[in-house]
Parts: structure tokens; sequence; C-alpha cells
């Protein structure tokens, strides 16, 4: 009895041991860089950079550009400048896509972006104050902001300051309203109160009426549990159509501005509506739009930086047990990085199988990252991130180099926040 029961218990240990081993985290890593990484971690070894750097893969780029071109057909391009944000990028994005139309979301960044060619419309409500800003500063060289600025208005109260500060400026505003067409982030969503705003609008010498904005980027993150994206759809364009209508006897050449990078495919075989799409983020594609809209867009962005310090297995400040206890459990952490920099809206993408440490914590300074003993990473050697976003990472870097087929054939500045 006693030693069918000792039996009993051993396989009942056996197998525990076996489902929590079953359990552990597979290894997720491959080696070295892939030759695409390799590629740019030897160029940037021998740029002698030494440093954390934007990278901008101009192939990848030119494809998305004329992704964007072949999808808008005969409709305007107007460039969000905030998902680009470098004079340089969003010029080169203009001369290959044909579009002189920008969006803007930050007063200062006029001063980049205003060209003797450009239209600016911008894509949110600017405070009074901003506004008011931009009127005090000096006057720039070859951009009329009475022809080629577009203010944005989302309720009668911000018009009615904006007609004040055109009448204490003595300045000609050029007004572009927002709608609701469904995101509900503010806008004019009643047909009646647009018609109030537009016909004071008629009523003030110095604003003149000059189209709607509608953006409407809900639709591809609709679950299907609360309302299929198609259906979606299908509204966002009977509320931009419902409040078209209402401003038509308003103006004959309107800025009718929809879409934005996750929706811009959608607007292809609608017709009658909006006559310009915006597109930003698309152009460089960061991780969070891998989204089924945009699959056939390639990444273009990356973030380089270097690895500082190397070593075996896992360790944690004051008990060094559980570091141990973590490289035991989890084959990806059998060897330590620490990096210049880090803690960005990013993750690390090569060498294939990096993960951070939650225990260690983030570090804007030296990031500690894990990898498994597959993983080959010196020091000196580069680790490439993948920026979740471009907006306000591509801002943390004092250069961004454009980069193709493994030579830097541009250094570009961002945008100043100065």
């Amino acid at each position: 009895m006693v030693n069918r029961r000792a039996l009993l218990l051993g396989g009942l240990a056996a197998s525990g041991a076996g489902a929590l081993f079953a359990l552990r985290p597979a290894n997720q890593g491959a080696g070295g860089h892939a030759p695409y990484f390799a590629q740019l971690n030897t160029l940037l070894r021998k740029a002698g950079e030494g440093h954390p750097t934007m990278i901008i893969d101009l192939e990848a780029l030119d494809h998305n550009i004329q992704m964007v071109k072949t999808a808008l057909e005969s409709r305007d391009l107007r460039i969000v400048a905030k998902s680009v944000p470098s004079a340089a990028l969003i010029d080169y994005i203009s001369h290959r896509s044909q579009s002189n139309k920008l969006m803007a979301f930050h007063e200062p960044f006029l001063n980049a972006m205003g060209r003797s060619t450009t239209d600016i419309l911008f894509g949110k409500p600017m405070p009074i104050a901003a506004a008011a800003q931009f009127y005090d500063r000096p006057a720039r060289q070859h951009f009329d902001p009475s022809e080629q600025l577009q203010w944005l208005i989302d309720t009668p109260q911000r018009l009615d300051q904006y007609a004040a500060l055109a009448k204490s400026k003595q300045v000609s505003l050029r007004v572009n309203i927002e709608i609701d067409v469904g995101l509900h982030r503010g806008g004019i969503g009643d047909p009646a109160m647009l018609l109030n705003m537009l016909k004071k609008i008629d009523d003030i010498p110095e604003l003149s009426f000059s189209g709607l904005m509608g953006y409407d980027p809900h639709v591809v993150k609709m679950p299907a549990l609360i309302i299929e994206q198609q259906t979606e759809f299908q509204r966002v364009q009977q509320r931009y159509q419902q409040m078209l209508e209402v401003a038509r006897p308003f103006g004959d050449d309107l800025t009718l501005n929809a879409a934005g990078s996750p929706t811009y495919k959608l607007w292809q075989e609608v017709e009658g509506i909006a006559n310009e799409l915006s597109v930003g983020s698309g152009f460089v594609k960061p991780l969070d739009f891998d989204i089924p809209s945009l699959a056939a867009h390639m990444p273009a962005i990356y973030i380089a930086t270097p690895v500082l310090k190397s070593a075996l297995g896992t360790r944690t400040a004051g008990v060094n047990w559980v570091g141990e206890a973590q490289s035991l459990w989890n084959p990806n952490r059998a060897q330590t990085i620490f990096v210049y920099g880090g803690y960005w809206k990013a993750k690390p993408v090569s060498p294939r199988g990096l993960i951070t440490n939650p225990l260690f914590g983030r570090s804007s300074n030296q990031e500690m990252l894990n990898a498994s003993a597959a993983v080959n990473v010196k020091v000196d050697d580069y680790v490439f991130y993948r920026p979740t976003q471009s907006e306000s990472v591509m801002l943390q870097f004092g250069e961004i180099l454009a980069v193709r087929n493994g030579q830097i054939q541009h250094r570009w500045s961002p945008f100043s926040w100065s």
C-alpha cells in the first residue's frame, strides 16, 4: 500500500511539474539582427553616431506615399504635419505626393511650415491666446495667413472669440468649422447650430467661411459587437452630407476635409462629400498603425540606440535571487543589456527577442532589456525600436537620418517647440 501511494504521489508530482514546465515562456531569441537591421547596424557603427537616433527608411516612405497617391486618385491630399514633424520630411512628402496642403496642430510650428504656396488647415481648435500670439509675432515673408491659413472653429463661443480677435487685430480670418461625424470629440453635430454660425460668419466682414472638417478614426476601431464598421462609416457619410447641405449656400470653393490615416482608403468609392483626405502616420506607419486598413503600408521609422552594457543572467537590486529566479523561469531573461536612453513610446524589434523587465523598471537614461542566450548582441552594437506613434517620438531626437539602400542620404531636423 505504501509503495503504491508513493508511486501515485510521485506520479502526481511529476505530472504537476511537467504541467508547470509547460507554462514556461517560449524562447523568443533568434540570433542576431536580420539582414535589414544588420545593414543599419553596420551603417551606424561606421558613421560613428554613438547616441539614440531616429531613422527613416526612404524606400518604405516612397512606397507609402505611392499607396496614398493611388488611393486618393482625384481627391486632394492634406499632409498631417504632427505625424511627420520635420519641415524637410514634409517637403519630401509634399514633392513626391504633389500636395501643398498641410494640417497643423501647434501654432509655433507654423514658422517652419509656411511657404508661398502652402495651404494650411488647423486640425484642432487653437486657444484664442495661441491665435493672438500668432498675429503678435512678426509677419512671415512669403506667407499670407489671410489667404493661406484656415482656423478651426468647434463652438459658437469660440467663433465669438475669433471674431473679436479679428476685429481687435484688424486681420481677415478664414474659418473652417469642425463637425462631429461620430467621434464625439467635439465639433458641431446640430445642423441648426451650424446654420446660425454660418450666418454670423456671413455678417462679420473680418471672417470668411472656408469649409468643414470631419474626423472619423473611430470607424476602424468599432467592435462588431457594438456596430459593424461599414454601418458606422455609412453613418459618418450621412452626418457629413447633412452638414454639407447646410453649408453649401455659404461658399463655392470650400475645403471639405475628411478621414485620417486609418480611414482614408474607405473614402475611395465615396463621391460628392469630401474633396480632400488627411494622411499623416500612414506615411511612416508606427506600430499603433498595424491595422487592417494599412496592411499594405510599410514601417518606415525606427529608433536606433547603442548597447552600453551586456551581462549574463538577470540581476535585480537588493535581492539577487529574484533576478536569478526570473532567468531560471524565463529563457528570455538569460542575459541583460543596457542601452543608451529608452522609455520611448516604442518597442524593441531587433535583435528579435528583446524584452523589458517589469521588476527593474523602465528608464529614459539606461533602459534595461533582457534576452535569451540565443540573442547575439554586443556592446556598441545598435538595438532597434519601432515607435508606437510618430508625432511625439520624432521630436525627441536631435536629427533624423533618412536612409536608402544602407546609406545616409539626408540629415533632417525635427520641428522646434520654440
